[in-house]
């Protein structure tokens, strides 16, 4: 780093030829190397080619996010009596934590080798005030790669003042391995979504996806209905996840035709969030020189609400002294 703060990689490897790379700095995965159905690996993450472009890029490539995904409503919030001020990052929203969110530090880490496969535990201490938040937030995210083919994420955070927390990971899957993803399948376990306003804040609604460009519920390929998306942007909406199951629950299935990789997502969270990532185009420096194209990858962030500390009728964020905050996601890879 600029202050000489040292940046470490780790590197998992599993009993199935599947490899994953993460670095200390955001508690980053650079690299994703996932079998196709001929048992070819290849890497289903976008990224960049150096610590440099994880550091100055804007676009969350792979990183944890907090301590609060997704947007807060004008940078404000109000809770116990007393209103908090963050920074916007996002005009006129906060984005992700703030300027200097949880993907923007260097996490303390350490691996372990566990009879399911082998992981790193990332550890950080977020002080009261960091980004305009209350609380000395105590954060704990164990990344595994297990031989089940999954890369699990376990969410751990403690507090000592009462504080909203949102967390998730930011990473772009290709199963592909390049080009753009109109072409692969997706099905998301969810009737319902949150509509927002033209700055992309849930008008507190939860609205049907039934029939529309939003309608998931079966597989179908992305770019089948991307031109009927509202704004001509892509996704990037927030899905109610259908309730019901053990948890973590199979919130959704991607699928990448030519390439014979699935991907499923299984999470604790009640909403997942899809962006197809259309800002990239001809702006993000890709790992291996030049540019991504439009809408070369997607996100599947698991996560409460979008604004939820402002919106009393979604599930609550805010968590207490003597709480623990405690969350699961797992990414499951097959191909066939």
């Amino acid at each position: 780093m600029p202050d000489g703060t040292p940046v470490e990689l780790f590197t998992l490897e599993n009993a199935n030829g599947l490899t994953c790379r993460a670095i200390t700095y955001g508690a980053t995965v650079t690299g994703l190397l996932v079998p196709d159905r001929s048992g070819r690996p290849g890497d289903v993450v976008l990224g960049h080619g150096s610590l440099e472009g994880y550091r100055t890029q804007g676009a969350y490539m792979g990183c944890a996010v907090g301590r609060f995904a997704n947007r807060i409503a004008r940078g404000r919030f109000t809770l116990d009596g007393t209103t908090y001020e963050l920074p916007i990052n996002d005009p006129p929203n906060t984005l992700h934590g703030g300027s200097v969110g949880f993907g923007k530090v260097v996490w303390k880490a350490v691996a372990s080798e566990t009879p399911g496969g082998p992981s790193v535990i990332f550890e950080h201490v977020s002080p009261d005030g960091d980004q305009g938040f209350p609380g000395t937030l105590r954060v704990r995210m164990t990344y595994s790669l297990t031989n089940a083919n999954e890369l699990r994420i376990d969410y751990e955070a403690q507090t000592d003042r009462a504080t909203p927390v949102n967390l998730t990971h930011h990473s772009y899957f290709n199963l592909a391995c390049g080009g753009d993803v109109l072409g692969h399948m997706l099905q998301i376990r969810a009737g319902r979504y949150t509509p927002v306003d033209g700055s992309l804040i849930p008008t507190g609604e939860l609205a049907r996806v039934a029939g529309g460009p939003l309608d998931f519920t079966e597989m179908k390929p992305i770019g089948r209905d991307i031109a009927g998306v509202p704004g001509g942007g892509g996704y990037d909406h927030n899905f109610v996840i259908d309730p019901g199951g053990p948890a973590p629950a199979l919130a959704a299935t991607l699928t990448d035709p030519a390439s014979g990789r699935t991907m499923e997502v299984l999470t604790d969270e009640p909403g997942i969030q899809l962006f197809t990532a259309s800002n990239l185009g001809g702006r993000a420096a890709a790992k291996r020189g030049g540019t991504y194209p439009r809408h070369p990858a997607l996100c599947l962030e698991t996560q409460h609400f979008p604004n939820s500390v402002n919106e009393p009728g979604f599930p609550t964020t805010v968590l207490r002294p003597g709480g623990k905050f405690q969350s699961t996601t797992i990414y499951r890879f097959s191909a066939g």
